[in-house]
């Protein structure tokens, strides 16, 4: 029977860092069921009897964060043989809270203490036999970027988790904190295995819901237990859950005098020094925007750009399409089935792989931007300004790599840890114009508006405008309302990821998306080719030369009334629309076919003048707008499953952003129709009505938002009252 290992530790503490280096290319990644988290999990090398778990990287065993539910969930009901904690030892302090948790849970430990080598080149010392004395487990000293004692770490979980030694935590808490829980532990608890009473004790103490729901405590003993507990909140003049954790800092504070010694104690390090200009209130915006310009634009404008216009036109466009074609046409295949093949598989395919090498540049650069520790900074200087409306600092960074491509965008939202701000942050990631949007804004620009500079600046405007209307909207939602989550990052020292470490996260990120937005892809263009190429004509159905004749024409025709009200209800300007749900650059190529031009430019210079015959220059920036904030491409929306894990939350997401197209596009068109020409009707009154209900939810009350400053207010004035 195989034993199993968590591996547990506060974010940025070199986790992800051990576990490859334990696992190797064993390893199988997916979600956690039923969440958004990440669940990795490997065979330990030399040990083909044991698995390494890795869990999300956590502050604590309080379930504040989706992660920290999951984690702890996990260390409850799975109760693995054994817990690796792995400890920065730069920042020994904040780590050790989380391990006082877990010491407590009854689960033997071995506790790693990472980033060895920085400690000794910092001039610090570490004294690990008295820290595995306090403790009371054992205590290995590791760097997981060199490799230096890693096996040593593993081999003592394997043992420990081997020999199931049961380990009572050898610290305490005082006073009557100590006086509660042993009151606890013998009214409640007493049937329970002793290692496992103590953690359980504490969390009743700080009247945890689901542990008190999970324990199933009478009615009669639960008032008891917090009569008494109420008498020590009483006593100590604080809260319980406050309590525990200003006594676990001050058995660390003791831990830490005992087992560290600071060379350079209260002295800046180089991590502070740098810190002082890369975080710097008035230079971290400007440093950021020339990182994220660099990163811009070897990905997306330079190096990206060409091996991915490499992989399009001459991989596939100039050799392998035409060379299957050619050879199912030599061999006598089928004019329907080359079609499928060449078309719809190979060319669905293709669609697919000429994304990757522009991401596997842009996740190369992520990966050492937070190898590096420079991304947790990121977050940290764009928080204040998301937070304002709605969403994490985190979230800036996926939302500046959609420009580019909306994928690997989407994809990025996995360093998010609140799950409402993950949700918001994958659907409104794509309203920023990326790449493949830019077609379709020099198309609207150069038909209507005469090459106008201003059409893609616009263009950019309104969809940061989308997001920070629907992060103000949806954060008032019950889907995403609650207290606002708080604001905690590991900022960790700076330090030169290896290459190992940063091409290992490229490429898992890279396979991720072909894996799993490929299929979608593929099948998805394999059924819009079937309703490109087949239809009814002269009595039959079958393939159709003309694609005015098309199932796609069919439904465009049948579709097209639903988009009158803004102002292109045609069926070309539908279909349009529809193929660019495949890829939004099909938006121009489908324009060419259907108004005759076999082939068209980049910005659709043929068509100009046939698409500003069928269109008014208001209804021509409606389509714009509509197709900007809509559905994105199967490639996203790919990405979007992915990511989501739920059914029901990819389709709500892909429904917000129709519905919300569909509205600012009715918007648009109405009341610039009453503009420029002073046309009144039932359309601009339902868009006068639609404004007035988009602006009450703009600005309608934020009753979490008040509730959290009051007891922001009321933690201020108990700490005035004290002082």
């Amino acid at each position: 029977m195989s034993i199993k290992i968590a591996l547990a530790g506060n974010p940025n503490c070199g986790k992800t860092t051990l576990f490859n280096a334990l696992t190797g290319s064993n390893q199988f990644v997916g979600n956690w069921p039923g969440v958004t988290v990440e669940k990795k999990e490997g065979k330990l090398k030399g040990h083909s009897d044991a698995i390494i778990v890795d869990l999300p990287g956590i502050y604590s065993l309080s379930p504040y964060t989706l992660e920290e539910v999951v984690a702890r969930n996990f260390l409850i009901t799975e109760r693995p043989d054994a817990i690796l904690n792995i400890i920065d030892g730069t920042n020994l302090e904040r780590n050790l809270y989380l391990t006082t948790q877990l010491v407590e849970l009854g689960i033997p430990v071995i506790a790693a203490v990472n980033m060895m080598d920085v400690v000794a080149k910092n001039g610090d010392k570490v004294n690990t036999a008295n820290l595995a004395k306090e403790l009371g487990c054992k205590v290995v000293e590791i760097s997981a970027l060199k490799g230096t004692g890693v096996t040593e770490a593993a081999d003592k979980a394997v043992a420990v988790a081997n020999a199931r030694r049961r380990m009572i935590p050898q610290h305490s808490f005082e006073g009557c904190v100590e006086h509660t829980l042993a009151h606890i532990e013998e009214a409640v608890l007493h049937e329970m295995p002793e290692e496992q009473q103590r953690w359980y004790a504490i969390k009743i103490f700080e009247r945890d819901e689901k542990v008190m729901a999970q324990l199933n405590i009478p009615a009669d003993i639960q008032k008891h237990i917090e009569q008494d507990i109420k008498a020590c909140e009483d006593e100590m003049d604080d809260d319980a859950e406050s309590i525990i954790t200003n006594e676990r800092y001050v058995y660390i504070g003791t831990i830490i005098k005992d087992c560290c010694v600071k060379k350079n104690k209260g002295g800046m390090t180089t991590s502070d020094k740098i810190d002082r200009i890369v975080t710097n209130r008035f230079l971290a915006l400007p440093i950021f925007a020339v990182v994220m310009f660099i990163v811009y634009y070897v990905s997306v404008t330079t190096v990206g750009t060409v091996l991915t216009d490499w992989t399009n036109d001459t991989l596939f466009g100039a050799w392998i399409i035409p060379a299957a074609q050619s050879a199912l046409e030599a061999i006598g295949c089928a004019g329907w089935l080359t079609g499928l093949l060449v078309d719809g598989v190979i060319s669905g395919v293709g669609a697919v792989l000429g994304f990757v090498p522009q991401m596997l540049v842009l996740f190369a650069f992520l990966a050492f931007l937070e190898s590096c520790g420079y991304m947790a900074r990121i977050a940290f200087i764009m928080d204040r300004i998301f937070r304002k409306f709605g969403l994490s600092g985190k979230s800036f960074i996926p939302m500046l790599i959609g420009t580019g491509c909306g994928v690997p965008g989407i994809m990025a939202s996995r360093t998010i840890e609140n799950d409402r701000d993950r949700k918001m942050t994958i659907m409104t990631t794509t309203f920023i114009p990326c790449g493949a949007k830019l077609p379709i804004i020099a198309l609207i620009a150069g038909a209507l508006f005469g090459g106008a500079s201003w059409v893609a600046p616009s263009a950019y405007f309104v969809g940061i405008a989308a997001i920070i209307c629907s992060g103000i909207i949806l954060k008032k939602t019950k889907m995403f309302a609650g207290d606002p989550a708080p604001f905690v990052i590991e900022l960790p020292a700076y330090h030169m990821p290896t290459v190992m470490n940063v091409l290992r996260s490229m490429w898992e990120r890279g396979w991720s998306f072909i894996k799993k937005a490929g299929t979608i892809i593929l099948l998805s263009t394999i059924v819009i080719w079937f309703a490109q190429s087949f239809g009814f004509a002269n009595g039959s159905f079958g393939m159709v030369e003309d694609m005015n004749d098309s199932l796609l024409a069919a439904i465009g025709g049948a579709i097209a009334f639903i988009f009158t009200p803004l102002g292109w209800g045609n069926w070309r300007s539908a279909v349009a629309a529809i193929t660019g749900l495949v890829a939004k650059e099909n938006v121009v190529a489908t324009f060419g076919q259907l108004y005759g031009f076999a082939e068209v430019a980049e910005d659709g210079t043929e068509v100009w003048g046939s698409l500003a015959g069928s269109m008014t220059a208001v209804a021509a920036y409606s389509f714009l707008v509509f197709n900007l904030l809509c559905a994105p491409c199967f490639a996203a929306m790919g990405a979007i499953k992915r990511e989501m894990n739920n059914a029901k939350w990819f389709w709500f997401a892909i429904g917000y952003q129709t519905v919300l197209a569909y509205l600012v596009s009715l918007c648009v068109y109405q009341i610039g129709t009453l503009i420029t020409t002073g046309t009144f009707g039932v359309g601009v009154i339902a868009a006068f009505v639609i404004m007035a209900g988009f602006i009450y939810l703009l600005f309608r009350p934020y009753k979490e938002s008040n509730k959290f400053t009051m007891n922001v207010s009321s933690v201020d004035a108990k700490a005035k009252a004290k002082a």
